[in-house]
This record gives C-alpha cells, sequence and structure tokens, in this order.
C-alpha cells in the first residue's frame, strides 16, 4: 500500500498559491456572498465564502484534485483509495474521473444517501462499512494492501491542506475586491484541513484577520486540543446530524498548524445548525448541509459576537438529502 500523507511539512502560502495554479483549470472560484438583512440583524458586516457551489457541491474538490494530481503517474496508474463520510469520498471520486484513475472510496453505511449516490455517479466503487463495528481506516488500509491503491487522506495530507487553503487566497482577493479588512473569519472544522489551510493563507495575506474552527457540540476535540495543547480525542458513543464533521481526532499535520494559526474554537449545537440552514436558504439562496452550516450558527446564536466587525463565515458543503432539508426549512 502506498500513503500520499508522507509529507511532514507544514505549508507556507507559497505551497497554497501553487495548489491554486494547479486547481485554476478546474475548481469553481466560488462567491463571497452578502445579505443586508443579517448584516443589520447581526449588526456586522458579514460575508459568505459559498463552497456548496464548488464541484461536488463542497470544499473538498480543491484538496483531493491538488492531492491527487500530484501522486506519481505510475502509482495512480494502479489506482487510489480513500475513506469519508461523503464530502471527500465525492471529492475523491470525481477528481478520480478527471484524470481517468480507478477509485474505491469506504464510506459508513449511514452517511446520507445523496452523498452514496453522488460518489458512485462519480465512477468510484463504493465500500460501505458498519460504524458502530468497523474501523475504517482499518478497512482502507486492508483494501489499499490487497489492491495496491495509493490511500489519500480526508486532511491529514500536506496536498490536501494546500488545496483547501486556496479558499484563504480567494477571500483576501475578494475582500481587497470589495475595499474592506477582515477582522475574523469562523469555519467549520472536522479534522483541521480546512481551517488550518485557510488560516495559513490569511496569515500571510490578512495578517489582521483571527480565524476560530467551529465543530458540532460534544465533537470539539480541536477546541479542546487548543486549550490543553496536545491532540484531544472525542467520547466514543456521541452523535451528531453534522456528518462531515464527526473526525475522532485532530490530524497530527492538521494540529500542528492549527495550534499556532488558530485564535480559539467554537461549538454549535444540531439545532443551531439546522437554524442556520433555514436561514441560509432563506436569506442567502443558499443550500448547506449540517456540517456546512456549524459557522453561521455559532454567529446566529450569539456563540461569537460579531458586532461592529467584518466577518467572514465559510459554508463548506452543500449535501444533503432532500428530505432532511425540507425539515430543516420549517424549523423554527
Amino acid at each position: 500500500m502506498n500513503d500520499h500523507s508522507n509529507d511532514t511539512r507544514l505549508p507556507r502560502v507559497a505551497d497554497i498559491e501553487d495548489a491554486a495554479r494547479l486547481l485554476q483549470p478546474h475548481a469553481v472560484y466560488t462567491p463571497l456572498l452578502e445579505s443586508p438583512r443579517l448584516n443589520e440583524e447581526l449588526g456586522a458586516r458579514v460575508l459568505f465564502k459559498a463552497e456548496p457551489l464548488q464541484r461536488t457541491g463542497s470544499f473538498k474538490f480543491r484538496g483531493a484534485f491538488t492531492a491527487i494530481s500530484r501522486i506519481a503517474s505510475a502509482q495512480r496508474a494502479a489506482g487510489i483509495i480513500a475513506f469519508s463520510s461523503g464530502n471527500h469520498a465525492q471529492g475523491v471520486a470525481y477528481s478520480a474521473r478527471l484524470l481517468d484513475i480507478p477509485a474505491v472510496i469506504v464510506m459508513p453505511s449511514t452517511a446520507p444517501r445523496v452523498k452514496i449516490d453522488n460518489t458512485r455517479a462519480y465512477g468510484a466503487e463504493v465500500v460501505l462499512y458498519d460504524p458502530t463495528r468497523e474501523d475504517r481506516e482499518t478497512i482502507g488500509r486492508r483494501l489499499a494492501s490487497e489492491r495496491g491503491f495509493t490511500l489519500v487522506r480526508p486532511y491529514d495530507d500536506f496536498d490536501v491542506i494546500c488545496g483547501q487553503g486556496t479558499i484563504g487566497l480567494e477571500i483576501a482577493d475578494q475582500a481587497d475586491a470589495l475595499r474592506t479588512r477582515i477582522d475574523t473569519l469562523l469555519c467549520p472544522c472536522g479534522g483541521g484541513g480546512l481551517v488550518g489551510g485557510i488560516a495559513t493563507a490569511l496569515h500571510a495575506r490578512s495578517p489582521g484577520t483571527r480565524v476560530y474552527s467551529v465543530e458540532p457540540e460534544g465533537f470539539d476535540d480541536t477546541r479542546r486540543s487548543l486549550l490543553s495543547g496536545r491532540r484531544e480525542r472525542n467520547a466514543t458513543g456521541g452523535e451528531s446530524i453534522c456528518d462531515a464533521l464527526l473526525a475522532p481526532t485532530p490530524g497530527a499535520l492538521t494540529f500542528a498548524v492549527n495550534r499556532d494559526a488558530l485564535a480559539g474554537g467554537l461549538v454549535a449545537s444540531d439545532t443551531e445548525a439546522m437554524t442556520a440552514m433555514h436561514r441560509a436558504f432563506n436569506d442567502l439562496k443558499l443550500v448547506l448541509e449540517p456540517g456546512g452550516a456549524v459557522a453561521l450558527a455559532a454567529v446566529l446564536a450569539g456563540r461569537f459576537d460579531v458586532r461592529g466587525r467584518t466577518a467572514v463565515v465559510v459554508c463548506s458543503g452543500g449535501n444533503v438529502d432532500p428530505e432532511f432539508f425540507a425539515r430543516c426549512l420549517v424549523h423554527d
């Protein structure tokens, strides 16, 4: 088995700029949205980075395509494998399709149906497992060894972090175009690759911006790790509707980035995430999945006071089952 995540360097802005040049012909330059109604309600200028409009419906395409493109051609020809609850799965599957590479994705049987169906539609072989009894990394490593695939990790990978960090470059450029200075950025956080990549880019391009991770209640391993200075682990058996953000512990590489790059960590409840999904649809005309809505949820719930600030809220994904989304639209 080959493991793509053998580069232990910390990403720099130059590395993220290289990823941006690689992605430029392939990724969507997603808009920075604004709602006068939300600005008035919150007493702030809040800008929303709309990654549901990215290819495959989430930011994950950026990191997946960057990482897979940099695998040696002989290894790529043998195929790639990934494990994911759904957004990394789709990013890897679609990237593999663009690059004409065989792909196998290990996914929990509890993943939203839309994520499983889309991953298969992009041409990947999907292997389902029971998350209550089986370990995805063990399954992924076994299949990779049996078939000679290269493992592409969802967050703890140098090239994946660099790909996700291109969002930070775009935000800095978009803020410059608006002639505004960003005080604060709030970003959904699972394993920490997205927020780490964005923070790395912004520290170079917008050094006055303070970056915060936002996690579901009960899955705040990054928040607690920032406080303790070591990688903390979530308790087993917890549940959340935010399926995209349920990593058990920060990655070794992502935590090495985030312990210095982040100003702190926040949480949002499932109920708050559902409210944020409703408000994003009403006020931004944007479809968010629960994990993609937690940063907005933290702002709306007052878990971070944005009054008087210019803040960016990263909306990281919009892959949600229609039936569940319909429930959120009537949620009060």
